[in-house]
């Protein structure tokens, strides 16, 4: 096993600053999600580790080794990009054979190889077939092993999900994680999709705008974001804006734009600084009629988005529209009065962003 570390790594493209001084730092074995939007600069970043992209300043270590002066097949890396990049042409087993006959092992060596890996992805009895006869979920297998065969010390996975339906997506996602560990191989897994990102990693890396806003565990990143823009990228929050009166008994107290007050956590912000108060859909509750409380909220449900197990109430109140997923077994009518209602402790207090809070909650 080996570990990565990033160190200022900056990245250009005529017009675009694909990476704006990344750092990040990944153990031995540790299995990371890169999560971002679109252009955040998530495959350039992969690209550069794996030296298929030159950076413009910054360095790349392995096990403390600078390695961004090697070439490509110098630095024992596993690159699966999004389109997997099967060879039409070969067999299965030819395309998994690939990297060892380049790289001019013996034949005994490369079979033995190559029978480990599509054992592993559970395609031992398609290693006749070409990739035209091959499901997507299958392809997908047959371009990891491909890419495990040359027996590389890091894998770098670029969106591998993303060409899948989402059933298929629920079963590969857990295969690669399991993969991945059981071979105890170095993991960079880039997506935009926040659901999948919470359900392999064990650590997640934020990035926007070419630059790393959060790192920490799935449960860290979704319960303590630690900016508007990732409170809401990591499942979807309510934001009200106000002014600090003061922070007591464990609590910051704001008082909104009606002359309301609401309760968050504690916080670093100067008192009487304007401010927004964030709080997840997730962490509301909703409540039949009008109820009288802390951080309550009333108003009418104008629409109601039923997702199976939960429904997303959006309820247009004093104070906006806002929202709150629930069990649909508690769901209620659109037209219907309802109060939304959240604790203080799940309010998370942010400093009103320079550039505004709707250009910070953009998703580029």
């Amino acid at each position: 096993m080996v570990s990565l570390r990033v160190e200022g790594l900056r990245k250009s493209f005529p017009g675009v600053v694909a990476l704006d001084g990344i750092d990040l730092n990944v153990r031995e074995g540790e299995y990371v999600v890169i999560l971002g939007p679109t252009g955040a600069g998530k495959t350039t970043l992969l690209k550069t580790i794996a030296g298929l992209a030159r950076q413009d300043s910054g360095h790349i270590y392995f096990d403390q080794q600078r390695v961004d002066t090697l070439m490509p097949f110098q630095r024992s890396v596993a690159y699966l990009p999004q389109n997997y990049s099967l060879f039409a042409h070969l067999t299965v087993w030819d395309n998994v054979a690939f990297g060892p006959t380049v790289q001019d092992w013996s034949p005994r060596r490369r079979d033995q190889i190559v029978r480990e890996m599509l054992n592993l992805v559970h395609l031992s009895d398609r290693r006749n077939s070409y990739p035209r006869e091959l499901s997507g979920g299958m392809q997908q297998r047959v371009a990891l092993a491909r890419a495990l065969a040359t027996q590389a010390r890091i894998l770098l996975l670029d969106e591998p999900l993303r060409a899948l339906d989402a059933r298929l997506r629920l079963e590969l996602r857990q295969e690669l994680r399991t993969l991945a560990k059981y071979l105890g191989i170095t993991t960079l897994h880039v997506t935009h999709d926040q659901e999948e990102a919470i359900s392999v990693a064990d650590r997640i890396v934020i990035i926007r705008k070419g630059k790393v806003v959060q790192a920490g565990s799935p449960k860290e990143v979704y319960e303590d974001p630690s900016t508007p823009f990732v409170s809401n990228f990591i499942g979807e929050a309510n934001f009200l804006q106000g002014l600090l009166s003061r922070v007591e008994d464990g609590f910051s107290v704001i008082m909104l734009s009606d002359g309301r007050h609401v309760m968050g956590r504690p916080t670093n912000v100067p008192v009487n600084s304007q401010v927004v108060l964030g709080v997840k859909t997730d962490f509301c509750n909703v409540y039949h009629g009008k109820v009288e409380g802390q951080n309550s909220f009333t108003g009418t449900v104008v629409r109601s988005l039923f997702t199976g197990k939960r429904t997303t109430l959006e309820i247009q109140t004093g104070q906006g529209l806002l929202k709150a997923k629930v069990p649909s077994d508690q769901s209620l009518s659109e037209g219907s009065e309802a109060t939304l209602r959240f604790q203080p402790e799940n309010g998370i207090v942010y400093p009103i962003p320079n550039e505004g809070l709707q250009v910070a909650l953009e998703v580029e």
